[in-house]
């Protein structure tokens, strides 16, 4: 039985608390672009937000094309690798 239980804890302690702290930080993070932010959606596909809605943000992809999405499709490691400079080449 102590076995089991020892389980369910290393089960919870290495899968279901990160799983949800990485849920907390990537929601939080959709919460708080604004219109303006450079993004990359799930998707793959770059563009500025021109528009913020309860759901949805609008994204201008080029001049005069703009596409709505869900905030679930925007990548939050995707969006915050534009800020990091390349890698030098080796």
């Amino acid at each position: 039985m102590l076995f089991l239980v020892a389980i369910i804890v290393v089960f919870y302690l290495f899968m279901i608390r990160p799983q949800m702290k990485k849920q907390k930080t990537e929601r939080n993070f959709r919460e708080t672009l604004e219109k303006g932010a450079k993004v990359v959606t799930i998707g793959g596909l770059h563009g500025r937000i021109v528009e913020v809605s309860d759901r949805t943000f609008l994204i201008e992809v080029d001049s005069n094309v703009k596409v709505r999405v869900e905030k679930s499709a925007i990548s939050a490691e995707a969006t915050k690798s534009l800020d990091q400079p390349p890698a030098p080449a080796k």
